[in-house]
């Protein structure tokens, strides 16, 4: 005790030199310029709690009350939340709100800013997601890595990285969010497909004398037995005097889909022309349908600008594998003056949500992407107000399990390294605010952070995946080997 006392008063004293009371504040009526920005959103009751700084504020008291009459107070250099009290928090205030006051201390005084709600929703969100940190550069890879959060905490863990395949880790892949059945392919010396089903992992080489290349941007089917993949020859380049810095684009691509029980890869003419460049599928819930992006070709780098990739969809019979005779086209994006990327069905039914942009189909490197939302029994598409950032690219989107939350990727924080989003979603497809990424100290880690999030998918549990039985499965000179077929 004698060694502890000096200290508690030193303590007391720091802080009650800060300044008067909060009691003595002047309410200023301003609403808080709080980073990140949580003013009104709707979160789970499992999130890990929402820090937050105010840059001008020497320091900060924050009071919680929820509807409930539960109050949690924190001051400090920050809004630092405890992550026990938060969690008991929320837990007493789900589907209702939490009441948020803020005080910063500011030149000697004290101001109290305008309050704000955060809403907890009733709807569950999966145990956490699973991403790629990259440099936001195109001169090197660096250090790269497949990642995974635990949403209640801030525990990350390191998945896999480069520096222990010795390749571009790239295109990972879960099956509706089930992080037992995985693809994931590499490039590289080494490189190869890694798909992992019934608690095995496999190394392929999935390029065969009929493919352009081997297989990439993975979908599952949700029986499991089969993934789509695209194949693509792929370029980028660079613009002198542009809005966007880099464009990335293709000179062919073509659709396949991997039957594994049977290890062939299946195509059909429908997907495989030379009248039309197919990327980016994705199957349909129940498995019947595969949508598709699919584009006429155009000169390059002349017509790069008038490249308008719409969106298709052809049947799919799980039973034998065998696609449907007819393309149907449900965005016919040119009439609309955008191009469609990167399709993503609720696992509902009910939605499907891709990003557009005034052309291509890279759409991250492009500030004008945006984020739509095409309701399946209609047809009809709309814009997801409050979601997208006029001035940022919206991009890589996923669903939760659920289909109640999305996770989507985002460059409107500083223009240049690409953060991850999450956003409620009702089931009338009415969006919430979304909201960054939760981190303890989220100026530091986000200032520090020089990594993109990308390819950020939810996961239902901590992902399997062994690192070290990887890398010897990438380093045996023989992989198994991809066989095409035509349409069985």
């Amino acid at each position: 005790m004698r060694a502890r006392f000096p200290l508690l008063v030193l303590t007391l004293l720091t802080v009650l030199s800060c300044g008067r009371d909060v009691s003595d504040s002047v309410y200023s009526g301003r609403s808080p310029r709080i980073f990140p920005d949580y003013r009104d959103v709707t979160v789970p009751a499992t999130i890990a709690p929402l820090n937050f700084s105010i840059d001008k504020a020497e320091r900060l008291a924050v009071t919680l009350t929820g509807d409930d009459g539960t109050v949690l107070y924190v001051r400090g250099s920050m809004a630092r939340f405890p992550q026990r009290a938060w969690r008991k928090l929320l837990r007493a205030n789900t589907g209702a709100s939490i009441l948020v006051d803020t005080y910063e201390f500011v030149d000697g005084q004290w101001f109290q800013d305008a309050p704000f709600h955060i809403y907890v929703s009733e709807d569950t969100i999966d145990y956490g997601l699973a991403y790629r940190l990259i440099l936001p550069s195109y001169e090197g890879m660096g250090k790269l890595g497949i990642y995974e959060r635990d949403l209640s905490s801030f525990r990350q863990k390191e998945l896999i990285s480069t520096e222990e395949v010795n390749g571009c880790l790239n295109c990972h892949s879960f099956n509706q969010c089930d992080p037992k059945d995985l693809s994931l392919h590499v490039r590289g010396a080494n490189g190869a497909t890694l798909i992992r089903q019934h608690a095995k992992l496999k190394a392929f080489n999935t390029k065969t004398d009929s493919t352009i290349s081997s297989c990439v941007y993975p979908y599952w089917h949700p029986s499991g037995d089969y993934i789509a993949y695209s194949t693509n020859t792929t370029r980028q380049g660079f613009y002198q005097r542009a809005e966007n810095v880099l464009e990335v684009f293709d000179y062919a691509s073509d659709i396949v889909v991997y039957d594994i029980r049977n290890n062939r890869l299946l195509s059909c003419p429908q997907l495989k022309s030379d009248g039309a460049w197919e990327t980016f599928p994705a199957f349909s819930p129940d498995g019947r349908t595969l949508y598709f992006c699919s584009a006429e070709p155009r000169a390059i780098p002349k017509q790069l600008n008038a490249i308008r990739y719409n969106l298709c969809r052809i049947a799919f019979d799980p039973e034998n594998g065998r696609f449907g005779d007819q393309v149907d086209t449900l965005v016919l994006a040119a009439p609309r003056g955008f191009s469609v990327s990167f399709p993503r069905p609720s696992f509902d039914g009910k939605y499907l949500m891709y990003t557009a942009s005034s052309f291509g189909n890279f759409t991250i490197w492009h500030n004008d992407a945006d984020l739509l939302l095409l309701d399946l029994a209609t047809g009809k598409t709309r814009d997801l107000q409050g979601v997208n950032n006029p001035d940022a690219a919206e991009s890589y989107h996923n669903w939760s399990s659920n289909s109640r939350w999305f996770v989507f990727g985002s460059r409107r924080d500083d223009r240049i390294h690409t953060r991850a989003y999450l956003c409620h979603i009702d089931a009338d497809g009415v969006p919430a605010k979304p909201f960054m990424l939760p981190q303890k100290n989220p100026r530091e880690y986000y200032d520090t952070m020089l990594r993109s999030f990308n390819i950020p998918e939810f996961v239902t549990e901590p992902v399997p995946l062994n690192s070290h039985k990887a890398w010897r499965l990438l380093k045996r000179g023989k992989k198994a080997q991809f066989q095409y077929s035509t349409n069985p």
